[in-house]
Order: C-alpha cells, then sequence, then structure tokens
C-alpha cells in the first residue's frame, strides 16, 4: 500500500507562517524554516508585550498623576492616600486623564481630599 501524505494541510500550515512573514527581511520572509523560527519569536514577543503594555500604561498614569499632583502642593503617595481615605472610587487612568485634559476638575479633586 502506497504511503498516504497530506500535502494540503502540510502546504496549508507552511503558507500561513510564510503570511505571517511577510514584511520579514531577506530570508526571513522567504526561507520557511527561517520565517517559522522569526514567526514563533516574534509570536513570543506579542505576548508578552501585551502583558508589558498594562505596566506601561499604569507608568505613564502614575507620571501624569504626581506631576499634577505636585502643582497642587502634594506628593503622588499623599496624594493617592488622602483619596483612598476619602472614599474617592476614582482609578488611576481617570485621574491621569483628569489631570491632563481637565485640569480644574483634577484641582477640584485635589481640593476636597486636602
Amino acid at each position: 500500500m502506497p504511503r498516504s501524505v497530506n500535502h494540503v494541510a502540510s502546504h496549508a500550515r507552511r503558507k500561513k507562517i510564510m503570511k505571517m512573514a511577510k514584511g520579514y527581511f531577506t530570508t526571513r520572509s522567504t526561507v520557511y524554516t527561517v520565517a517559522k523560527n522569526a514567526v514563533e519569536k516574534g509570536l513570543g514577543y506579542a505576548y508578552r508585550d501585551r502583558k508589558v503594555k498594562k505596566r506601561h500604561f499604569r507608568s505613564l498614569w502614575i507620571t501624569r498623576i504626581n506631576a499634577a499632583a505636585r502643582t497642587e502642593g502634594m506628593s503622588y503617595s499623599l496624594f493617592i492616600n488622602k483619596v483612598s481615605n476619602a472614599g474617592i472610587a476614582i482609578n488611576r487612568k481617570v485621574l491621569a486623564d483628569l489631570a491632563m485634559n481637565h485640569p480644574e476638575v483634577f484641582s477640584a479633586v485635589v481640593k476636597k481630599v486636602k
């Protein structure tokens, strides 16, 4: 009995990898084995950096809140402590947005917690 090989599936699998490698330089976009390694590495970075992105944004919000709080004469840690003690349920994302786009509202929040 002859050997059965599913060329349709294996070709589709290779085609999928080559499509994902489109735009890579030199052999990374043309040679399957090199492209496969490059795509796997890229997908690993993509997975990792979806998590890292959240950390970066939180860091950015904290920096913005700190800058705005210092213009009001208060440090970031003191401000966050007073906000939580006052029972104001505003997260850092919203506070950073207020600090950047609506400084008068942010000043009102600072006056409320002082």
